[in-house]
């Protein structure tokens, strides 16, 4: 089967200010019926790279381009293809829902006979149409992230750019919204910028992780958990000695007391300790009763991956 059609493709992509380079020489591709998750620490250039993917900041060298149009060299119909949720969704709060999504549709110069159809199925699909009537600035939290998503989908674009899109939500608005995103995913391209990690093991078909301003991952969730597989082990001692010792075992790197005399070690790429390990508590006496590889969680890779860049 061939591969779907790219809707986005940056490379070099890059942002000074000044000395310092929030994005340095960052590749993206973002392929049509694709979810992907965009992580990173607090000042990683995650924002910083979504403002020049929707052409709301210039790039300081590099090219985008959307469903093939240049960005920088014919931004009005490249832009035409994109629909961005920033972290604060652009609300006018006088404006009741409808009377809002009506000038969005227009802005987007939806034709003028498909405008009440466009405005009517993203109310739908976003789960506005109790509300339709009502000012913007009357609505909840929740409903007002989903106007949010409304206004981002309602000219129906290829690619659609979320950042933090249920930050601040209860959990039920939370599970609706993600929900609207896996069906997005269905028929869109969808850029989904969090720090919630489970929403991404929930949603997103492959992850891009950035650190200081570079791309430091690009591949499948699946992929990232197997790279990380087996430098983990889940070690439990009847007579468990102090994490200093288990630390200057040969291949362990770090020892963390994570139960009743539960250790977890991280290990070193390329090594096994675990015959050393098992030697060793037959000689110390320490009545080894576990050992095994832990299973490995996004989060466990995410602070891997990023402590591992810091050091």
């Amino acid at each position: 089967m061939a591969a779907a059609a790219a809707t986005i493709c940056a490379r070099g992509l890059s942002r000074h200010f000044g000395a310092h380079a929030a994005v340095d020489s960052v590749d993206l591709e973002l392929r049509r019926g694709e979810v992907l998750g965009f992580l990173g620490p607090n000042g990683a250039g995650k924002t910083t790279t979504m403002q020049m993917l929707t052409g709301n900041l210039a790039p300081t060298t590099g090219s985008v381009s959307i469903c093939g149009v240049d960005l920088l060299e014919s931004p009005v119909e490249a832009k035409a293809h994109i629909g961005y949720l920033p972290e604060v969704p652009p609300l006018y709060r006088d404006l009741n829902v409808k009377e809002y999504l009506d000038l969005v549709v227009r802005l987007h110069r939806v034709p003028k006979a498909g405008r009440a159809a466009a405005v009517k199925r993203a109310c739908e699909r976003c789960g506005l149409g109790e509300v339709s009537r009502k000012l913007i600035g009357t609505l909840s939290k929740g409903y007002q992230q989903r106007v949010g998503i409304a206004q981002a989908i309602v000219h129906e674009p290829d690619v659609i750019i979320l950042d933090e899109p249920t930050v601040g939500l209860d959990p039920n608005q939370i599970r609706d919204i993600r929900a609207l995103i896996r069906e997005l995913g269905g028929a869109h391209s969808v850029i989904l910028s969090t720090h919630i990690l489970p929403e991404v093991e929930a949603i997103c078909d492959r992850v891009q992780i950035m650190h200081h301003g570079k791309m430091i991952y690009a591949d499948t969730i699946a992929e990232l958990k197997q790279l990380h597989n087996g430098r983990t082990l889940l070690v439990g001692l009847n007579q468990p000695p102090a994490a200093e010792e288990l630390m200057a075992i040969a291949g362990v790197v770090h020892a963390d007391l994570v139960g009743e005399n539960l250790f977890r070690l991280r290990v070193a790429p390329e090594s096994d300790p675990t015959e050393h390990i098992v030697s060793m508590a037959a000689q110390k006496q320490w009545g080894l009763r576990q050992i095994g590889p832990a299973q490995t969680s996004l989060e466990d890779v995410f602070v891997n991956l990023t402590r591992r860049d810091d050091s």
